[in-house]
């Protein structure tokens, strides 16, 4: 492997991991800089296409009204594969997030499986998402159950 593919790799990781942390923050507006402009943006649920964004413009509008439903969210990144080839690359992100919302007044915890399938393009020396597809593959809600001390 050389320097180059090793570094893009590590360049890779630390942006599937910047748009996690943002999510987790809440930080929509920054989460778009991590994308192109004509970033694509699908979204599967049990293999059914359930939304499709075009542009960070709409992206943002769509990331926000969900952010607006959601009290927290937890995210963990797993194993993260990649193709590097020049300035343009590949990869397949398995992630782990939990959205915690209020519902009929409790706090429901939700728990996702999901699989990114993604195309990574290196613009003005930075790698940036241009197309995202998000499977997810396994949901689990339930009522949150608070431990007293």
């Amino acid at each position: 492997m050389s320097l180059e593919t090793f570094q893009a790799q590590f360049d890779l990781r630390i942006l599937v991991d910047s748009y996690a942390t943002l999510t987790d923050e809440k930080k929509i507006a920054e989460q778009m800089l991590l994308f192109t402009p004509d970033v694509q943006f699908d979204v599967y649920m049990g293999g059914q296409l359930v939304s499709q964004v075009s542009g960070t413009q709409q992206l943002e509008q769509e990331f926000n009204g969900h952010v607006s439903l959601v009290k927290q969210y937890f995210t963990l990144n797993g194993q993260h594969v990649v193709q590097v080839d020049g300035d343009r690359a590949t990869g397949i992100v398995f992630s782990q997030m939990k959205m915690l919302r209020e519902q009929d007044g409790e706090e429901v915890l939700t728990d996702y499986s999901v699989k990114y399938n993604d195309v990574y393009v290196k613009q003005n020396g930075a790698w940036l998402i241009g197309k995202r597809t998000s499977e997810y593959t396994f949901i689990e809600s339930r009522v949150l159950n608070h431990m007293t001390p």
